[in-house]
């Protein structure tokens, strides 16, 4: 792959950084994007079915089952060299904001330090009623099990089909967008609002844009630079091009 030379450079020079990550990279540790076909059970419904509030209020069981089945295969993989390359590139890059669609935790597991979940983390679940208590997964036992502060039941906390996303998460990603100097768009369909339109806002406030993706995005056109390919082969050669 052959990286020009005024992107090392600029690169190399860069204060503040943002990227936006999607399935795309998450698939490369072997899990499947959320609308890629499921197998057994699953089948047998849309994923509009199982990540909704009015799912969860019909059939709780099931969607914490669904869930239940997503975090054990979380769990199973592993960071992968895309990734891994997003932490080395927080090392050199003095502000950098890692804003992700997944929902999974790599990025965290793989070392990543200011990550901004804005569709939630599959780990961690919360009050349906809206306590704001967050437990961790290997605390709870049973099927959509109860809030021990209100009873009524714990949910996986992630935004559904429906939701607005957190404000806070929202917030420090658009502040990011608005701010940095580059914006990498890495594995995501750009398809899926609000994430969608951050790139669109960095570029607006001045910022270079560099897509990495498999296959082109509505993005494309308006990207600085666009490296097709899988993120866990492009972007340890950007990190080592520029760094070392």
């Amino acid at each position: 792959m052959e990286i020009p030379p005024e992107l090392i450079t600029f690169l190399r020079s860069c204060v503040h950084a943002a990227a936006l990550t999607g399935a795309g990279v998450s698939k490369e540790s072997g899990l499947r994007t959320f609308r890629d076909p499921m197998d057994g059970l699953w089948a047998e419904y849309r994923p509009e079915d199982l990540a909704t509030p009015e799912a969860f209020e019909r059939t709780p069981e099931l969607v914490w089952e669904f869930y239940a089945a997503r975090r054990l295969k979380a769990g199973e993989v592993q960071p992968n060299p895309g990734h891994l390359a997003l932490v080395e590139m927080e090392r050199h890059v003095p502000h950098f904001t890692l804003v992700t669609q997944n929902v999974d935790g790599l990025h965290r597991r793989a070392g990543s330090k200011c990550v901004v979940e804005l569709h939630g983390n599959i780990t961690r679940v919360k009050c349906s009623h809206g306590c704001g208590v967050f437990t961790e997964w290997e605390e709870i036992s049973g099927k959509a099990p109860t809030c021990p502060a209100c009873g009524e039941k714990l949910r996986p906390d992630v935004v559904w089909f429906g939701e607005i996303l957190p404000g806070d998460e929202l917030a420090t990603a658009v502040q990011a967008a608005r701010t940095c100097s580059i914006f990498f768009s890495i594995g995501t369909s750009g398809l899926v609002q609000p994430a969608a339109s951050l790139p669109f806002l960095a570029k607006q406030n001045g910022a270079m844009i560099v897509e990495v993706n498999t296959e082109e995005t509505p993005l494309t056109p308006s990207v600085d630079y666009f490296f097709q390919g899988k993120s866990g082969e492009i972007l340890p050669e950007l990190v080592k091009a520029a760094w070392g």
